[in-house]
């Protein structure tokens, strides 16, 4: 059978309907006559991995799935459409590559389901569904970057419901554009699950943060932007360091690092983008104890940042400062234990220094866990009430940072601003 027809055949639509790559892998594999020895041998695995990728329709591992996929040359659109990424019937993967079967959704509904919400269970619901099965396209006349740069406004601004309420219809029309196969359209939906998992991140949801960075990392490498994979790569290496993987977190995150170093850093967006890189890296490591690294990684983040305005323009893809590499050095000291050096590096840190009300009640969170972790409930308090002020989600919507006002009625009531900080998260404790 000719290559060209084999991805058409019936055997293959069969397998994109039942959602299965791993059938895929082995059928071009098997067209190109190689065992499994061989396959393993060229992504750098067992046979025996190999096998269980082509027995499993489990796909946890996308990134050697892909791996193995480019390989034995299956597609890119069927690919995606055997991973579920899009919602038409599995037969017209003959026409275009980037549609798929659709599963029940209901069941997945279930898998996505979450307890303990702190977002309106309505609008959290509403993006499950728009992950599990994509909602028609929205048909709004407002251009798709302008609707884009609302959704990241709603993020920067702390306004996690209304961002949560934007991004299905949001997704179902990136996802429709990206039908034209073009670059920008494949990067502009990788964008897009990127900030999907950045807030779904923010306010605690992993499993679902984790499919969205995983769809992310697909389309970024389908659009071959280097920045746009940078994005993904690191949204995904965040929510695996909160699914406790620090491995797989540092392993994809120092590939980014190394993708985005490999651009030459020729323009002011490839070293915002190194910069961030270098941050994440840092503090990633911090979280598994690694010192040496975490301080060396947000020293070169601070030297690499050194020449970055401090006011970065509109769109920019990572709007990293000097000051916002500072931020990142209280949380690697306070990843570290080291509260003092951490109070120590945030010193000079003031609001002003910020664009976003997300990154100034970040920094009040920064300072409050550190004040925390010294055993200052007075001052822990002061910048959690500054942070909730500036950026009501920071204290409302982040479980670590619920938790230390949780810990603070238990321990701390008396003290000055607790009472406040218990009604911002749960009005019912003051009734």
């Amino acid at each position: 059978m000719r290559t060209d027809s084999l991805w058409t055949s019936g055997k293959v639509i069969a397998s994109v309907a039942c959602q299965d790559p791993g059938a895929l892998i082995r059928i071009g594999r098997e067209h190109r006559g190689w065992r499994q020895s061989d396959l393993a041998a060229r992504i750098g695995c067992s046979a025996s991995t190999v096998s269980r990728l082509e027995r499993h329709r489990s796909y946890a591992d996308l990134t050697l799935i892909r791996h193995a996929a480019r390989e034995v040359g299956v597609p890119a659109g069927v690919l995606i459409a055997s991973l579920g990424l899009a919602g038409a019937p599995a037969a017209r993967v003959i026409a275009d590559g980037l549609r798929c079967d659709e599963e029940d959704l209901m069941r997945r509904r279930t898998l996505l389901a979450a307890a303990g919400l702190t977002a309106p269970a309505s609008l959290l619901a509403g993006v499950q569904d728009a992950l599990a099965s994509t909602p028609k396209p929205t048909g709004s006349p407002i251009p798709l970057g302008r609707r884009i740069t609302a959704a990241r406004s709603y993020f920067d601004a702390g306004r996690h419901g209304r961002l949560l309420k934007a991004l299905p219809g949001l997704l179902a029309d990136t996802r429709e554009a990206a039908q034209s196969r073009q670059d920008v359209d494949l990067a502009r939906l990788s964008a897009c699950y990127s900030l999907t998992s950045q807030v779904l991140t923010k306010i605690g949801r992993y499993d679902q943060s984790r499919l969205s960075a995983d769809r992310a990392t697909i389309y970024a490498e389908l659009s071959g932007s280097p920045l746009a994979a940078a994005a993904a790569a690191r949204e995904l290496s965040i929510v695996l360091r909160h699914q406790n993987q620090p491995a797989a977190a540092q392993r994809h995150i120092l590939d980014a690092v190394s993708r985005v170093e490999g651009t030459g850093l020729r323009t002011p967006a490839q070293a915002s983008a190194y910069a961030q890189m270098l941050c994440t890296t840092s503090y990633t490591a911090a979280r598994v104890g690694d010192r040496d690294q975490a301080l060396t990684m947000i020293r070169d983040a601070s030297r690499a940042a050194r020449d970055l305005p401090p006011d970065p323009p509109e769109g920019r893809l990572f709007p990293i400062t000097p000051a916002a590499v500072d931020l990142y050095a209280v949380g690697v000291h306070w990843a570290l234990g080291d509260a003092g050096a951490a109070l120590e590096s945030g010193r000079s840190l003031h609001p002003a220094q910020f664009k976003t009300a997300e990154r100034r009640g970040r920094m009040h969170t920064d300072l409050g866990r550190a004040w925390w972790q010294w055993g200052k409930p007075e001052q822990t308090a002061t910048e959690l009430l500054s942070a909730m002020r500036a950026s009501p989600g920071e204290v409302r919507d982040r479980p670590a940072i619920r938790k230390i006002v949780t810990d603070l009625r238990t321990r701390h009531a008396q003290v000055a601003g607790v009472s406040e900080l218990v009604a911002a998260i749960d009005p019912s404790a003051t009734r």
